[in-house]
């Protein structure tokens, strides 16, 4: 193999993106003969012996490994925590150090449900990143009940430092005055997002389980089990819930509606365009309908739209 720059050679490995790659060697993650690498220096994998957290890099076409795993509560999904800290990691509780896996999504420590660790960096990349809208979904206890204007402000998307919150789905499970279970269903996750929404709409999180990523479920694992994914639990991993979707398009027809009842109450005509007063050309029908470019509602295409 050719000399190449360290994070091609990770990201080639599936062992992260190449962004991500870079952001490990600057995390002085990773090793090149038993020095820390450089960001920007390159090896050549046949000869050099790379070495990411301690784990040699093999340079063969390494098998997937995808495994499901319920985090519990108070157990951290990195895996080099600060040398004071004595908690657990995810990776403490699966066998298999025979391979370097990284989580599709990250859980806070006092988050728990479920994780999905992968080798495959492409995959994870794709389900983890906001930019591809993928959805995640979340049983949240919140105290007291949340009102219908809280709701819509949650869905709608709330300021935090980092900017607004994606568009998401909120929709009450069973609600009393003392405490509400929440279905949450996001398509983004800034760092303890759903808590810091959840507090500034005046609702703290009582307890927070992530139960789907896509149409994956947690399932009948326990606190601290996993399994390894079959090729049916992969396509479920892949494919989106639709509620996020669902509500994305009725805030399109919303929006078109309320554009409608604006242009009628201001008398303009439905088509939004001032008539021109000419007379018609008076040219006979051909009587074949015109062509439309593109019948779907303007908007209506993917998860992206959400974001605007």
């Amino acid at each position: 193999m050719p000399v190449e720059r360290i994070q091609k050679i990770l990201a080639g490995a599936n062992i992260a993106s190449r962004r991500a790659a870079e952001s490990l060697i600057e995390q002085k993650r990773v090793r090149v003969n038993g020095e820390i690498a450089d960001l920007g220096a390159k090896a050549d994998p046949a000869v050099d012996v790379i070495e990411v957290d301690g784990v040699r890099l093999r340079t063969d076409a390494e098998t997937k490994v995808y495994i499901a795993l319920y985090k519990p509560r108070h157990v951290l999904t990195t895996s080099t925590p600060h040398r004071t800290d004595k908690r657990q990691t995810v990776y403490d509780l699966i066998d298999r150090k025979d391979v370097h896996l990284f989580p599709i999504g990250r859980l806070d420590a006092d988050s728990e449900g479920l994780l999905v660790l992968t080798n495959d960096g492409a995959l994870a990349q794709k389900l983890s990143h906001p930019s591809f809208r993928h959805t995640k979904t979340y049983k949240v206890e919140v105290v007291g009940l949340p009102s219908t204007e809280a709701l819509d402000k949650w869905q709608s998307g709330v300021f935090l430092e980092e900017g607004k919150t994606a568009p998401c789905s909120v929709t009450i499970i069973k609600g009393s005055p003392k405490l509400t279970v929440l279905r949450v269903v996001m398509t983004e996750g800034k760092k303890r997002q759903i808590r810091r929404v959840a507090a500034q709409l005046g609702h703290n999180v009582k307890r927070l389980t992530r139960t789907h990523i896509g149409m994956l479920g947690v399932g009948s694992l326990r606190p601290g089990e996993w399994r390894d994914l079959t090729p049916q639990d992969l396509k479920a991993l892949k494919t989106p819930a639709q509620e996020v979707l669902t509500a994305a398009r009725r805030r399109i027809a919303e929006r078109s509606a309320a554009a409608s009842a604006d242009r009628q109450s201001s008398g303009r005509p439905s088509s939004g365009r001032p008539h021109s007063g000419r007379p018609q050309s008076g040219r006979p029908s051909s009587g074949r309908p015109r062509s439309r470019p593109n019948s779907r509602p303007q908007g209506v295409r993917t998860l992206v739209d959400m974001g605007e």
